[in-house]
């Protein structure tokens, strides 16, 4: 008797992508859902790790499972615009609801003040400031900290999250620090030939560090971090500020005590 082949293996109900790739819904109202899809992700994710099915995100979400799909296509892009928009936050003006300054974050940089900058001098303070205000928000902000953690214990057991987070590139993960220096950029503040390669320049001068030390159970302290902060700025700006002699970075400004 002719051996019977074997039954193909059941594929994994959440490794599937929607069926058709199609554009994510756009609007107001898409945007909202988006928002709500994120959150649940993340709260779950953080509880339950990557493992947690697709529609317990969606009940958490209040929106069906066909919904969350047509956002992200995939878990794993859902998982990477989790962890992507928990990295950026803090180091953008605008947090987990959007409202920026509004929602009492004073930890969070002023990238419009960046933005904005009128002359080397203004932006090499804005700079600086914006700097010591990532410093904060990431020694306050927990939540990134165990993003953080699970990508780390995820992406052995989950190969496809790295090559979706690379997929994205800086640009994609950082996209209110990407946004600020390519306006400097068209202002003529700043010359930046490859801009993915400045993104991740001014990260590793600013932010990286706290990063490193924090998964080693420790922080910068603030004289280490203020010395990092002025020689980061002096060395990101000798790169990319298209006039010479900047000298060192200005002294911290006055902030409201957290």
């Amino acid at each position: 008797m002719d051996a019977q082949p074997a039954p193909a293996a059941e594929p994994a109900p959440d490794a599937q992508p929607a069926p058709a790739a199609k554009p994510a819904p756009t609007g107001p109202r898409a945007a909202r859902k988006r928002q709500a899809i994120v959150r649940a992700a993340r709260d779950l994710f953080l509880r339950e790790g990557f493992g947690v099915g697709m529609d317990a995100i969606a009940a958490e979400a209040g929106v069906s499972k066909v919904t969350v799909y047509n956002h992200f296509g995939s878990k794993e892009a859902l998982f990477t615009a989790v962890v992507a928009g928990g990295l950026d936050e803090p180091l953008s003006d605008s947090g987990p609801g959007g409202q920026g300054g509004q929602d009492g974050r004073s930890d969070a940089p002023d990238l419009a003040r960046l933005v904005d900058a009128d002359g080397p001098d203004a932006l090499k303070a804005a700079l600086a400031d914006a700097g010591r205000a990532w410093g904060r928000a990431l020694r306050a902000d927990t939540e990134g900290r165990a993003l953080r953690t699970l990508v780390a214990t995820e992406v052995h057991r989950f190969p496809e999250l790295g090559r979706a987070w690379r997929a994205h590139g800086p640009a994609g993960h950082h996209p209110a620090v990407t946004n600020a220096l390519r306006t400097l950029a068209d202002r003529g503040l700043l010359d930046i030939p490859d801009l993915e390669v400045a993104v991740l320049q001014l990260y590793s001068l600013l932010v990286f560090p706290q990063m490193v030390f924090e998964q080693h159970g420790t922080e910068l302290g603030e004289e280490l971090g203020e010395r990092l902060v002025v020689d980061g700025v002096e060395m990101f700006l000798r790169r990319y500020a298209p006039t010479a002699g900047l000298g060192p970075a200005p002294a911290p400004s006055s902030t409201p005590a957290s």
